[in-house]
C-alpha cells in the first residue's frame, strides 16, 4: 500500500482540482473568422470559446490571441487546435490567428507585425459580439509567432507599427493586452540572424523576414527587436517565457534568457518555464502525448493567465 506524506497528498489534491477545473465548461469552436483585409488580403482566425456546462451559454471571458510559429513563412492557425481546447475548457477563450507570410523574395515585415496588432484590435472592438472581456486580452506565440506576439505587446504603438491602415475598421482601437505567453521565440533578429549563419546557413529566415541583413540596416533589425522595447515605461504586460534547452534553431542564451533579463532589468513580471532536454516547436503536441513538454507547461501556463488577468475567469 503506498504511503502519502502530507506534501503528497496537498500535491495530489491540487491536481484533482485542476482537473475538475479543466473540466468545468464545453468548448464551442468558430473557424474562419474575418479580422481583417490587408491589401487585399483576408485574414482569418479560430475562435475556441467556453460554453457554460450549466446554462448552455457563451460567459464573458478572457481571451488569449495565438500567434503560429513557422520562421514567418509558414504554418497555420491549426497549431493551435489542441491548446484551443485546452485552454477553453478551463474557461480561456483562443482566437488562434493566420498572418501574411514571407514568400521567396518578398519580405512580410512589418505587414506581419500590423496584421497581429489588427487581431488585437478586432477582439477588442467586437467584444461584445464574441462574448470577450475587451480589457483582458493576451497574446501566445511560438518561434515566429512569440517574436510577433512579444513585438506587438511591447511595440504596438511605435510609428512602424501604427501608422499604415488607417482605414482598418478597428484602427482606431487600442492593441494593448494584459499579457504574453511566449514559446521558444526570437527576440533580438540581429543575434538571430547571426545564430542562422551557423544553424541554418543556407536558411536565412530571419533576412527574408526582413528583406535586408544587419550589416545593411542595422536600424531594420533593432526596431524589429522586441529586446528593443523592454523598458520601464512600457512595463505594464506581464511576460511567460517558455524554452527548451536543447533548442538548435533559436539560441536560448542570446533569446529567451537575454529577454526575460532585459524585462527584468526594466521592472517587467517576467517569469520563465525552462524544459530540460527540450527542442524546439512542440507547441503542436496533442496534450495526451506523454513526451511533450505541453502536458507540464500547460497548467502553469493557466496559473499564469490568471495572475496577468487578476481574477480567475467568469
Amino acid at each position: 500500500m503506498r504511503s502519502w506524506s502530507r506534501t503528497g497528498i496537498v500535491s495530489l489534491l491540487v491536481l484533482v482540482a485542476s482537473v475538475v477545473e479543466a473540466f468545468a465548461y464545453e468548448v464551442s469552436i468558430r473557424r474562419g473568422i474575418e479580422y481583417v483585409d490587408h491589401d487585399g488580403v483576408k485574414l482569418h482566425g479560430d475562435l475556441y470559446h467556453p460554453v457554460s456546462r450549466e446554462r448552455n451559454r457563451l460567459p464573458i471571458v478572457p481571451v488569449v490571441i495565438a500567434v503560429h510559429g513557422g520562421g514567418w513563412r509558414s504554418g497555420t492557425p491549426d497549431t493551435y487546435k489542441h491548446w484551443g481546447p485546452y485552454l477553453a475548457e478551463a474557461g480561456f477563450a483562443v482566437f488562434a490567428i493566420e498572418y501574411r507570410l514571407s514568400k521567396p523574395g518578398q519580405k512580410t515585415y512589418p505587414a506581419a507585425v500590423y496584421d497581429v496588432r489588427a487581431a488585437v484590435q478586432f477582439v477588442r472592438a467586437q467584444a461584445s459580439s464574441l462574448a470577450i472581456d475587451p480589457d483582458r486580452i493576451a497574446l501566445m506565440g511560438d518561434g515566429a509567432g512569440a517574436h510577433l506576439a512579444a513585438l506587438v505587446t511591447l511595440a504596438n504603438a511605435e510609428p512602424a507599427f501604427s501608422t499604415q491602415y488607417k482605414s482598418d475598421p478597428n484602427a482606431s482601437t487600442p492593441a494593448t493586452v494584459k499579457a504574453a505567453a511566449v514559446f521558444y521565440g526570437m527576440y533580438n533578429l540581429t543575434e538571430q540572424w547571426e545564430h542562422d549563419q551557423v544553424a541554418q546557413p543556407l536558411d536565412q529566415v530571419t533576412g527574408q523576414f526582413l528583406g535586408s541583413t544587419p550589416m545593411a540596416n542595422r536600424q531594420l533589425y533593432f526596431e524589429a527587436s522586441p529586446t528593443s522595447y523592454a523598458t520601464v515605461d512600457r512595463n505594464k504586460p506581464e511576460f511567460l517565457i517558455v524554452y527548451g534547452t536543447s533548442d538548435e534553431v533559436v539560441d536560448v542564451n542570446t533569446q529567451s534568457l537575454a529577454f526575460q533579463t532585459a524585462l527584468r532589468q526594466a521592472q517587467f513580471f517576467a517569469h520563465k518555464i525552462e524544459m530540460p532536454s527540450a527542442g524546439h516547436y512542440w507547441v503542436p503536441d496533442p496534450f495526451n502525448d506523454p513526451e511533450s513538454p505541453n502536458i507540464y507547461v500547460g497548467p502553469r501556463l493557466l496559473r499564469f493567465l490568471e495572475r496577468a488577468f487578476g481574477v480567475p475567469p467568469n
